[in-house]
């Protein structure tokens, strides 16, 4: 056989088994995980459950975030699966929130008590007032409930009759604000308001939409919340950012182990996420 043959051949086996390694994707193929191939009407049910919108309303940057972030559950599903925790009704999210949920321990109480001592000041608390309000229409209306309210009447009854505000016309908040501080206030209300005693009801406040009526029911002084009642906060932040940093860690070892090609000539917007160079190294 001459060496021009023997080129010829040898090529053409080359091609014949590149051909054999991957073959054409579907039209409605977005992408490939190792052998399994991912439809994008799997992506477009993800956009719906995670934006609560269409994917053809939103610009082709947002879809590129939105398809790596489904790209990274469907690794991490496979991750989870691989490892045992994705068995019977189990998969799914469930199977990610327990591989998620392996590698996580508990803050200590050293850990907290040490996040409460480096980050003390955001536990500082201005002075606050707990506030109740009337709104109401018309100047003669907030005057009426003025009145009333200074014969001794029930606040949340008076706020129910004559609010304009459909909060303080409901029986569960009758008017409350909860509490506030100064600088949670518009500067015109803010020294009517923090001028009040306890129990003291204020004058008629005009404003552009209605007029007001303020109770102070409550002032609470500055001060510097405890570890003891900032546990709860502490603990929720501690296992925010634990779950963030492994999730991380997750999805970052998912990338490496498992083989993934977007085909971006299927994708109806222009792709420029993560994955857009990723090759077809066989790691699994």
């Amino acid at each position: 056989m001459s060496r021009a043959a023997v080129v010829v051949l040898v090529g053409g086996l080359a091609l014949a088994a590149g051909c054999q390694r991957e073959a054409p994707p579907a039209p409605d193929v977005a992408a490939r995980i190792g052998d399994t191939d991912v439809r994008y009407a799997e992506f477009e049910t993800y956009v719906e459950r995670v934006a609560g919108d269409a994917e053809s309303g939103l610009a082709g940057g947002v879809l590129s975030q939105l398809f790596d972030q489904f790209v990274d559950e469907q690794l991490l599903e496979r991750l989870a699966a691989d490892r045992g925790l994705a068995k019977g009704a189990q998969g799914g999210r469930r199977a990610v929130d327990g591989l998620l949920a392996a590698g996580l321990a508990a803050p200590s109480e050293q850990e907290v008590a040490r996040f409460y001592s480096e980050h003390r000041r955001e536990f500082a608390r201005p002075e606050r007032v707990r506030l109740r309000q009337i709104l109401t229409e018309d100047r003669a209306a907030a005057e009426r409930a003025r009145t009333e309210l200074a014969a001794g009447a029930d606040f949340a009854q008076v706020a129910r009759q004559v609010a304009r505000d459909p909060g303080a016309r409901s029986v569960r908040t009758s008017g409350d604000q909860g509490e506030l501080a100064r600088h949670e206030l518009p500067r015109a209300f803010a020294d009517v308001i923090f001028s009040l005693a306890p129990g003291e009801v204020s004058g008629v406040v005009p404003a552009g939409y209605g007029f007001h009526v303020f109770q102070v029911t409550a002032r609470l002084p500055a001060e510097v919340v405890p570890l003891d009642q900032a546990r709860r906060e502490i603990l929720q932040r501690l296992r925010r950012e634990r779950a963030d940093r492994e999730l991380a860690r997750l999805v970052g070892e998912s990338r490496r182990q498992y083989t993934v090609t977007v085909y971006e000539r299927n994708l109806p917007f222009e792709y420029e996420g993560a994955y857009r160079h990723e090759h077809a190294e066989t790691r699994r």
